[in-house]
């Protein structure tokens, strides 16, 4: 029984507020919503949604709280995992097995955790710096200029599904590969369906084959690749098939859609910001700050879940075992408490970095340094080149709670 001074699930001031609705991403229409939930219920009990009920935590402060207790609040996959989706009634019907590290929890989350990790440390990211450079620089000069083109397919997608295969050494030629897989991988939507939860499926399969076969090569003739580095590791040398499945599926989407989207609103945010972008345009020392800016802005995945392990209390808020719980990194982003005037883009914001577009605590994203890399690059080589991106047409945008991102985005390139 909850004491007198802690909420239960039917007590939240206004009525539930279900913000899973795909239509609100697509539409760009959710920021009212989270404003609303901010103002008046954080931690509010949705008890009907396309994935059934869950607790919607849309302030900085309680995510972080639930970040910081691994042990109350799992990620285990068998639970259901890292996404508004997971239901491990789902994964028995289709047998959708799908273990990946960030959907487990320590001591199995920590060893594999610590084998991938010093592929992305600062010495190894600081040595792709130059090929980085090169390949993005290759892609600028390929553009028209005063011409409209798709910002999504010929800068964001080629720039990261380039780096995508140079971290797998994955064959160049079949690179486009990866971003589908990547797109199927992170498309929550399709697993409510039964009509397109098989598609999926078998896009996945697709890829672990794929992938099978490299594992295949790399026993034989290991690299400095990431497979090779699995592959040599006491803690992911033995994967079961699926779970070889799963932390491709991590690695692929974490890689390609955090970077892709933030390039993406690179171009667009800064269009809307028009002052910002002139900052940025006279001051390229700007750059590093813009880059964790334009992440906490766009906040490439709208959420994390937890499922809850053991009753607990949260802000005020009792939780029990069983729980499913959706914190809300895209409300955090702009919770006024920590972000002033946080919708809005502000390339030299003091504490741009204390995003929480990567998490928090044990599972925050373990490739940050990449996409950060990545990011930055772009951000240097359109400065050398005096290069400005102008929209042209509203983006078409993912439908989903999930990914936040675009699908196309049209632009023409000026100089500045």
């Amino acid at each position: 029984m909850a004491s007198s001074t802690t909420l239960e699930r039917t007590q939240s001031p206004i009525a539930p507020i279900d913000v899973s609705r795909p239509e609100l991403y697509s539409e760009d229409r959710w920021q009212d919503l989270f404003r609303k939930l901010r103002a008046e219920a954080p931690i509010q009990w949705v008890p009907d949604s396309d994935f059934g009920p869950y607790w919607s935590v849309s302030t900085y402060k309680p995510i972080v709280q639930i970040e910081a207790l691994p042990k109350i609040f799992s990620s285990d996959w068998e639970k259901g995992g890292i996404a508004i989706s997971g239901s491990p009634e789902l994964l028995a019907q289709y047998n959708m097995r799908e273990p990946m590290f960030i959907a487990m929890d320590p001591p199995k989350h920590t060893g594999q955790r610590r084998t991938v990790a010093p592929s992305f440390g600062p010495s190894e990211v600081a040595a792709m710096k130059a090929e980085c450079a090169a390949r993005t620089g290759e892609v600028l000069d390929s553009l028209p200029i005063g011409e409209a083109f798709d910002w999504v397919q010929r800068v964001s997608i080629e720039l990261t599904t380039g780096m995508l295969a140079k971290i797998f050494d994955y064959p160049w030629e079949q690179r486009h590969h990866l971003t589908e897989w990547s797109d199927f991988g992170g498309d929550v939507e399709l697993i409510k369906n039964p009509d397109t939860v098989e598609v999926r499926l078998a896009k996945m399969q697709e890829m672990g084959m794929a992938f099978a076969a490299l594992w295949q090569e790399r026993m034989t003739n290991p690299g400095k690749d990431l497979i090779s580095v699995m592959l040599q590791s006491d803690a992911m040398r033995e994967m079961e098939p699926e779970e070889f499945i799963g932390n491709l599926i991590l690695l692929i989407v974490g890689g390609n859609d955090t970077t892709r989207n933030s390039m993406s609103a690179y171009a667009y945010a800064l269009n809307k910001y028009p002052v910002e972008r002139a900052k940025l345009e006279a001051d390229p020392a700007l750059i590093p700050n813009a880059v964790q800016e334009l992440i906490r802005w766009q906040t490439p995945l709208s959420h994390m879940r937890r499922t809850v392990v053991e009753d607990t209390v949260v802000d005020g808020v009792q939780m029990m075992a069983g729980d499913k719980v959706v914190m809300w990194y895209l409300s955090a982003n702009r919770d006024e408490s920590v972000f002033e005037d946080g919708e809005a883009i502000q390339v030299d914001r003091a504490n741009a970095r204390r995003h929480l577009s990567f998490g928090y605590g044990i599972h925050r994203c373990v490739g940050a340094r990449v996409a950060e890399l990545q990011l930055v690059t772009l951000l240097e080589e359109m400065a050398k080149r005096r290069l400005r991106a102008n929209v042209i047409g509203e983006p078409v945008r993912v439908p989903a709670c999930f990914v936040h991102g675009y699908k196309s985005l049209q632009v023409e390139l000026s100089h500045y």
